[in-house]
């Protein structure tokens, strides 16, 4: 096979091939093969007849067809393994020469990954900021622990702080009367002074019985994790249907003891402490990582297809849509809260999509440079351990599938590679 390439960009290679003859023969008795199997000849089993036969008892067309599919197929993959080329979209491809089974010159121009220079790795140095648990966090869980026991009861009074009130509100913007989505709600449980709902929301309620209904106004902070309330003047309706006294229990080895296996207080709290400590480790890990992994990512040269990036600003746009609908709010009003049209919104959200995408490729080429591999066993060991997280038969029987094993020895080379750059980053 004769192979001549060209960069028409730093991302789109032209390959002009011909093939060699070996590779045509072995195509052509491929199909024959294949097209035996259906061709009944007197004096012959099915799928047993000579090639030279076969060939003469079929359809020509359909004979060509299929060896200039399976050809050019054979053309490509030899043609990827032989230039090192890492195609990123289908090919789009030309024949320029075909004499059936013996002359085929194709052109085929391949959407490639570029050029991907790492910096230094193995010296950058990137330190892992300490974790630690104060008593303040620990006394924190408590509280909530505490709250969760408390024991309420309907009382014939004005509520005060740190009553439990039972609700139903609507909110309305305060301009128009339009009604907002997610801001209304029935029959909702909420202890004033709490501070777990809209800012300024609960001290409206102080002073209301059962029974009573309270219109006013709040302006959301212009941080509200809501785009579209940030800043917004909303008028709620609220009516209360019970005040509750909340009489939460004294805490004590008692109280230890309805937590959990704990035989004091003190074994309580150590405990939190413990748990404490491994979630904030593990976070603390995960950022890390992706820390790291930016930064590298952005020292890295790398000549990005932009096919792959439109893919990736496609992929965070559909993750994006999927929680405003959890939100209950649209694409459209999302769009407006944030003043943009649709083609400013995603061109706000390239760069970032870019620099996930380097950091892919940088991952994959340290993999390389590092000889890092998935073995059989360890995909093995790792398929059996999510098998037994699940009872049902089928979400085993999922994991067997070669797509969904591939895509876990992947993640597994991206949890190898990250390990090795993570050990590099934090020598002293």
């Amino acid at each position: 096979m004769q192979i001549t390439k060209k960069h028409l960009t730093s991302t789109t290679v032209k390959l002009t091939i011909v093939a060699d003859q070996a590779v045509l023969d072995a195509a052509k008795a491929y199909v024959l093969k294949d097209l035996a199997k259906d061709v009944k000849l007197q004096g012959f089993r099915a799928g047993k007849a000579p090639l030279s036969v076969v060939e003469k008892n079929v359809d020509q067309n359909l004979l060509q067809s299929q060896f200039l599919d399976h050809a050019l197929n054979q053309l490509y993959i030899d043609a990827l393994s032989d230039e090192k080329l890492r195609p990123v979209a289908q090919p789009k491809v030309s024949v320029t020469k075909f004499v059936p089974f013996t002359t085929l010159e194709v052109e085929m121009e391949v959407e490639v990954v570029g050029k991907v220079t790492l910096p230094d790795y193995k010296a950058f140095r990137l330190p892992m900021k300490p974790v630690k648990v104060e008593a303040k966090d620990v006394e924190d869980v408590m509280a909530n622990l505490r709250s969760r026991g408390a024991a309420t009861k309907d009382v014939d009074r004005a509520a005060k702080d740190g009553d439990q009130v039972i609700i139903d509100f609507t909110g309305t913007d305060a301009k128009t009367g339009d009604a907002i989505n997610g801001a209304d709600g029935k029959d909702y449980p909420l202890v004033l002074g709490s501070n777990s709902f809209i800012p300024g929301f609960e001290p409206n309620l102080i002073g209301l019985k059962a029974g009573g209904e309270k219109t006013f106004e709040i302006i959301f902070p212009k941080d509200y994790g809501v785009a579209t309330l940030q800043n917004r003047k909303v008028q709620f309706v609220v009516k209360v249907h019970k005040v509750q006294a909340v009489t939460e229990p004294k805490i004590d080895d008692a109280f230890a003891a309805t937590v959990g296996p704990f035989k004091t207080l003190a074994e309580l709290k150590a405990d939190i402490k413990v748990q404490l400590q491994a979630e904030r480790e593990q976070e603390a890990r995960r950022q890390y990582e992706s820390e790291l992994l930016e930064k590298l990512a952005e020292k890295a040269k790398v000549d990005v297809p932009p096919i792959l990036i439109d893919e990736e600003v496609e992929r965070h746009e559909a993750d994006e849509r999927q929680n405003l609908t959890y939100r209950g709010q649209t694409w459209q009003e999302h769009l407006e809260a944030e003043g943009v049209t649709e083609a400013e919104h995603r061109a706000k959200q390239r760069p970032a999509a870019e620099l996930r995408v380097k950091a892919g490729l940088v991952l994959s080429e340290v993999a390389d440079a590092e000889k890092l591999t998935v073995t059989p066993e360890e995909l093995e060991i790792r398929l059996q351990l999510l098998k037994g997280q699940y009872q049902d038969a089928g979400m085993r029987a999922e994991l067997d599938k070669p797509e969904v094993r591939r895509d876990i020895a992947s993640r597994m080379l991206s949890e190898k590679t990250i390990g090795k750059l993570s050990e590099y980053a934090s020598k002293k």
